[in-house]
């Protein structure tokens, strides 16, 4: 679960680097993209209309260079002409341009005739234009949200994984901009500590018991022997296996990387220890974003951010209620028919479940798997006439049950991380894997990434749809009959989404209507059957990130509902690869543009 969150984090960050700014003068789509030091007066000259494709091109690149550690996580050190050394600015002063930088690109993308357009670029227009909106709508709670927190959306989390997961390492050249980064990570939280304070001046501080929660990952490295820390025994591990360099040079670096850890890495990890210290005297342990002094206007701002709808609080709570009755009521018929009482609670008839359905564990997990990716062929017919080309495998972790796609360029098939440690119930493992890849997130990530569209298009998301398309995969594989056989396996569909409905209700419980921890730890358990200790990281999750969670239930809630207003509209006409063709071949976009293009889509049907 934490690396299927890590990845969309990875999403998110390359969302907020899609703002824009161009260059005095415009290169051709060709160019190499800008440097991430091109300045905001230097990006927002005014200049004559250019080729739109041209401009889109152009604002991408620009802000993908301003962050460096993204560009090393796509891999794209060599498209943009660096060298995999440098840490991103975070300081107020470098986000402040970032928002200059969106607002005169917006500006600039409004001077552009939207009725000239050919369709792909009236498309590529709306989404940019709505992703460049919903970024100026949140430069006024910049210092709203936590960026040091206990799950994987918190900048030590990530900037440890950059270092860890990310950080090429495999020439002389590659250990020596490793040990230039390790320099810069004091820098780095000094920058942090910096925003937090800022945070801290307009009320906002973490909970307090996720605060001790957090400080006691920060101490762990703040404190400890250079050569223990997991930044340098990565670098020292990878070092092994770099060929050409001799031990004298290896022990030169390896000195050189202890020396950074040192003087750059704990000295940071320190600052902002202090700093988490110096909050917990003035933290409380109300979970919501009601406290905020801006806590009602940021709250209805994430929800349409995450969404991409205008739902309200109340009207996402009371769809979380109602999908909840009738999820339950599915799962009640299913129990029925395999005898189990019906006095239970849900907790004790899924503790059932998985004991007459099974458990795996080990080796035993990444069979189970493949076989399910088989087991998919016979079913996408009925569905699709569109495949990717990227494979996607399996590989066995200690930890996993998450998704990496596959490379842009062709170079490494997506994977699914099989979790080897432990054992799990085999109930859940069909809806996991139809989730997170086929037809879920390796279908529609892979697909878009060989769109023949712009780079916007091909690598732009946005989770309600990236998420609500997972969802739907889910549902879509028992419609098509996956789980005919196997009612264990849809009573697993049937808790992951009692699972996502629930996220509805306690999200909005928690951050409108004042629920505390336990309310919603309870209610958790209780509406989905998942265990306690599943739920107590969960709800830390959404008090963390606030209104994320939202996004999976009404993202399916959605794609349901398109399809309804198709199959009404076309009658006998409405073709479901049609329109599965119609919400994939289009990239990633807001909810509010996919109606757009499901409306295309049954026009273009009846006139056709």
């Amino acid at each position: 679960m934490n690396k299927m969150l890590s990845f969309i984090c990875m999403i998110i960050i390359i969302m907020a680097l899609v703002l824009g700014g161009c260059s005095s003068k415009p290169e051709p789509v060709s160019a190499t993209p800008s440097s991430p030091t091109s300045t905001v007066e230097t990006a927002t000259t005014k200049t004559e209309i250019q080729d739109i494709d041209s401009f889109f091109n152009q604002t991408y690149f620009t802000l993908w260079g301003r962050d460096p550690e993204t560009v090393t996580i796509l891999g794209l050190a060599s498209v943009f002409s660096q060298n995999n050394d440098q840490l991103t600015d975070i300081s107020d002063e470098y986000i402040r341009e970032t928002q200059s930088l969106e607002k005169e690109t917006l500006a600039q993308l409004n001077e552009y005739d939207w009725a000239s357009l050919t369709a792909d670029q009236q498309m590529t227009y709306d989404v940019f234009k709505w992703y460049l909106e919903d970024r100026i709508r949140s430069h006024e709670f910049m210092y709203n949200d936590y960026p040091v927190n206990v799950t994987v959306f918190s900048v030590h989390t990530s900037l440890l994984d950059l270092f860890t997961e990310y950080q090429p390492m495999e020439t002389a050249k590659d250990a020596q901009a490793f040990i230039a980064r390790l320099t810069q990570v004091d820098q780095k939280m000094t920058q942090l500590v910096d925003g937090l304070n800022r945070r801290e001046e307009a009320g906002v501080i973490l909970p307090k018991f996720l605060l001790s929660w957090v400080n006691q990952e920060i101490n762990q490295i703040a404190y400890n022997d250079a050569r223990s820390t997991p930044y340098y025994q990565t670098f020292e591990a990878k070092l092994d296996d770099i060929s050409g360099v001799s031990e004298t040079e290896k022990e030169q670096l390896l000195t050189e990387a202890a020396d950074a850890v040192t003087s750059s890495v704990l000295p940071g990890y320190q600052k902002l220890a202090d700093c988490l210290n110096g909050q917990l005297a003035k933290a409380t342990n109300d979970g919501g974003v009601w406290k905020f002094p801006k806590g009602e206007g940021y709250y209805a701002y994430i929800l349409r951010h995450y969404t991409t709808t205008t739902l309200s609080a109340d009207e996402i709570h009371a769809l979380g209620l109602e999908q909840l009755e009738r999820i339950h009521a599915e799962m009640r018929v299913i129990f029925d028919q395999l005898g189990y009482p019906q006095e239970a609670d849900l907790p004790t008839l899924f503790e059932k479940v998985a004991q007459d359905s099974g458990m795996a564990s080990g080796d035993e997990m990444v069979g189970i798997f493949e076989g399910l990716i088989e087991g998919t062929e016979p079913f996408l017919d009925q569905a699709f006439d569109i495949r990717p080309r990227a494979d996607v495998i399996v590989q066995g972790v200690d930890y996993g049950g998450y998704y990496m796609p596959p490379a842009v360029d062709g170079s490494r098939p997506g994977i699914f991380y099989a979790t080897l440690s432990g054992s799990e119930p085999k109930f859940n493992m069909p809806s996991l894997l139809y989730h997170e890849t086929i037809p879920g997130h390796h279908f529609q990530i892979a697909i878009a990434q060989e769109l023949d569209l712009l780079p916007l298009r091909r690598t732009m998301d946005f989770t309600a749809y990236a998420e609500g398309w997972a969802l739907y995969a889910e549902r879509l594989m028992s419609e098509l009959g996956a789980y005919e056989d196997n009612p264990y396996g849809d009573l697993g569909r049937l808790q992951y989404e009692a699972f996502r409905a629930a996220r509805l209700v306690v999200d909005t419980g928690i951050h409108v209507k004042k629920w505390d921890y336990n309310r919603a730890l309870e209610f958790m358990v209780q509406n989905s059957g998942l265990s306690q200790d599943q739920m107590q990281y969960e709800v830390s999750r959404y008090m963390s990130i606030p209104g994320q969670s939202t996004a999976y239930e009404v993202g399916l809630m959605q794609f349901l509902a398109l399809r309804q207003k198709a199959q009404e509209a076309l009658g006998d006409r409405f073709d479901l690869k049609e329109f599965h063709n119609a919400v994939l071949l289009n990239g990633a976009v807001p909810l509010e543009v996919l109606e757009v293009l499901v409306d295309n889509y049954i026009q273009e049907t009846l006139s056709g």
